[in-house]
């Protein structure tokens, strides 16, 4: 218990530390700002998810005490907690049909890979739509505050006058985001977080505390409900109230999930292939450098649901569907 405790407070106090790193205004800050999330991770799959718990609440505190209330549930809500459950979820286990192991305990079956990834997603999304209110509480007061909140922002970033030729290009700009920021804040939120529970996992199962086996990532499924949740969303995203924001928020969050699912989808129909670990560092670059290859990605794993492109490939060439 006093292991669990401490390793809770040293990991809040690291994750604290990078979270704070965003008040100093530097730019790199902001890649160790999406990294906060990832000391709690790390403390609930290497030892449990009571010292993740002890984590993001000793850092929720030390940012509370140091920068005040707003800080305190702004981590706690937006990166503490989340982490938490996600670090919780992955080491969830129940006994399975396999039967029993070679060393004669019961083989357990561990909490799906596709499911953190959609609980990743959610979560995501969740923290966005809890900071709707702040700027308002129906659409067009949303968009003016958001609007407002931007326009202030960049013209301090700037130096722009606030009249001047350059005064239109702003104003367009501030528009463009206002109607852009909140799905991307989802997408970023999305990813970040499956990304900082993947770091977590590698760094723990380098470290030889990973109890549960490394998941077969190229068999991810996904709950069958999500693709009508998804069309749900999508299609109340045309709405011009705040429930089509929240849909679009909740829609761009879980199209970033198919992603993950096409990504899962790519990796096992490229097996057997000579050039597949080339082919495979293609697309990660040009998803990480250009950012639109990701559409792509969505689609795939939108098809996978729909056609089971991975059995089809497997049958095709003969080969198992796993890494």
């Amino acid at each position: 218990m006093v292991q669990i405790v401490f390793v809770g407070l040293s990991a809040g106090a690291a994750a604290a530390l990078l979270f704070a790193s965003v008040t100093s205004g530097v730019w790199l800050s902001i890649p160790l700002f999406y990294l906060a999330p990832l000391p709690i991770m790390i403390a609930g799959l290497g030892w449990s998810h009571w010292s993740a718990l002890v984590a993001a609440v000793a850092a929720s505190a030390a940012l509370g005490v140091a920068f005040g209330g707003v800080f305190f549930l702004a981590f706690l809500a937006g990166a503490g907690l989340p982490a938490w459950w996600l670090g919780y979820l992955a080491l969830l286990a129940r006994p399975g049909e396999a039967g029993l192991t070679p060393a004669g305990s019961a083989a357990l079956e561990w909490y799906p890979p596709g499911r953190l990834a959609v609980w990743a997603a959610v979560l995501a999304a969740l923290v966005v739509i809890v900071a709707i209110p702040n700027f308002g509480l129906d659409a067009e007061s949303f968009r003016a505050g958001l609007s407002s909140s931007l326009s202030r922002m960049l013209r301090s970033e700037l130096g722009t006058p606030t009249d001047g030729p350059n005064l239109g290009n702003v104003d367009r700009l501030v528009a463009f985001l206002v109607v852009a920021v909140p799905p991307a804040a989802a997408v970023v939120a999305t990813v970040t977080s499956v990304f900082n529970l993947w770091l977590a996992a590698r760094i723990v199962k380098f470290s030889g505390r990973l109890t549960r086996p490394w998941p077969a990532l190229a068999e991810m499924t996904f709950p069958k409900l999500f693709s009508v949740t998804l069309a749900a969303a999508i299609a109340l995203s045309f709405l011009d109230s705040l429930v089509g924001i929240v849909a679009g928020v909740l829609s761009a969050a879980l199209l970033m999930a198919y992603a993950v699912l096409g990504l899962s989808v790519l990796h096992a129909i490229t097996r057997g292939i000579g050039s597949r670990p080339f082919l495979l560092g293609g697309i990660y670059a040009s998803v990480i450098i250009f950012g639109w290859p990701v559409l792509a990605l969505c689609v795939l794993g939108i098809a996978e649901t729909a056609f089971d492109l991975r059995a089809r490939a497997a049958r095709k060439r003969g080969l198992p569907t796993s890494l």
